[in-house]
């Protein structure tokens, strides 16, 4: 097997794709330990950085903006002057196999998407969407490696836990709501199941990020027991994703949205309860006793059918229809 040095991988998506990605990254560092690993991805996911020591170098390219092509020339220019050895990229779109090409790197791995990419590059690899998101991604790096990492791993000290304690972080992306992909409860139901944690004695933590300013500030505005020793607003306190990744660590219990943050937690492995609605939890969480998933007993026949049938919600998401005593029993049992 040869020995890689300098090695380029893009991915680009929010910090949730990137966190998936680390086992692959993990992967390669065991199998080349010498090796240079620098990621290309969109400037919104640089916080990455902050959760692992894996990556060397970032690329920032910013393919959601106005000058996507000009953004993809420059990756071109970036890899070609980077003198890499190996390139590996993830994305189902058949133009990534002719990126990759135009980047001169000697030796490159991506998904099959047709007999283009089986003739531009070195290892088509078949993708197997009907997984867990961090094997998917792994499936890139299999030939590569002898490892076989299963879960995101992040470079972060766990804190002591605090007994009883049951951290919400309720918010998704700013870009999920812009694009019409809503994922969560109502703020109304987040601010009664605070109210029910505290009446069984549970401290309830509030956090959130810049996105979830107007989520948090509605929770608040609803909340009975804000007032009571047993309630904690850290909302605005959680600087980075290190802080949150160390906030989720001191956390008995956490509750979270289909976000970023509930990739944090598995790799923390703090005990975890997701709410999910339009999207597939057996793609986005592993099979574990670690994290639960929350599903409204709605009998949509679509579910789960946001990016499997459609690319925004529908109008009446009736799967999102979840109530505070049923997140409540399923976090207190």
């Amino acid at each position: 097997m040869m020995n890689y040095k300098n090695i380029l991988v893009i991915n680009f998506g929010g910090i949730g794709d990137e966190i998936f990605f680390l086992p692959a990254l993990i992967s390669l560092k065991k199998q080349f330990p010498n090796s240079k690993i620098t990621l290309a991805l969109e400037p919104r996911s640089k916080s990455i950085k902050d959760l692992t020591d894996i990556i060397d170098d970032l690329f920032l390219i910013d393919i959601k903006g106005k000058n996507k092509y000009t953004e993809l020339l420059k990756l071109i220019y970036l890899a070609r002057k980077g003198q890499f050895d190996l390139v590996i990229s993830s994305g189902g779109n058949k133009f990534i196999s002719i990126l990759l090409w135009l980047t001169g790197i000697k030796t490159r791995y991506g998904y099959d998407t047709g007999a283009l990419s089986r003739k531009l590059l070195t290892q088509a690899v078949k993708l197997n969407k009907n997984q867990y998101a961090c094997a998917m991604y792994h499936d890139l790096v299999t030939p590569l490696t002898n490892y076989k990492t299963e879960l995101p791993e992040v470079n972060i000290t766990p804190l002591p836990k605090r007994p009883g304690t049951v951290l919400i972080h309720p918010g998704v992306s700013k870009m999920s709501i812009q694009k019409g992909c809503i994922k969560t409860i109502n703020p109304e139901v987040w601010a009664e199941t605070t109210d029910l944690l505290i009446e069984k004695g549970k401290h309830v933590i509030l956090a959130g990020g810049p996105d979830d300013a107007e989520c948090i500030q509605t929770i608040l505005d609803n909340i009975k027991s804000k007032n009571s020793e047993n309630f904690e607003n850290y909302y605005g306190k959680t600087r980075s994703m290190k802080d949150l990744a160390e906030l989720i660590s001191q956390a008995e219990k956490f509750i979270c949205s289909d976000s970023a943050p509930l990739h944090v937690a598995v790799a923390l492995k703090t005990q975890t309860y997701v709410i999910f609605g339009p999207t597939d939890d057996k793609k986005l969480i592993p099979q574990s006793e670690k994290v639960i998933p929350i599903k409204a007993n709605d009998n949509c026949p679509l579910k789960p059918c946001l990016w499997e049938r459609r690319s925004t919600s529908c109008q009446n998401p009736e799967c999102l229809n979840i109530n505070a005593k049923d997140i409540a029993n399923i976090v207190l049992n």
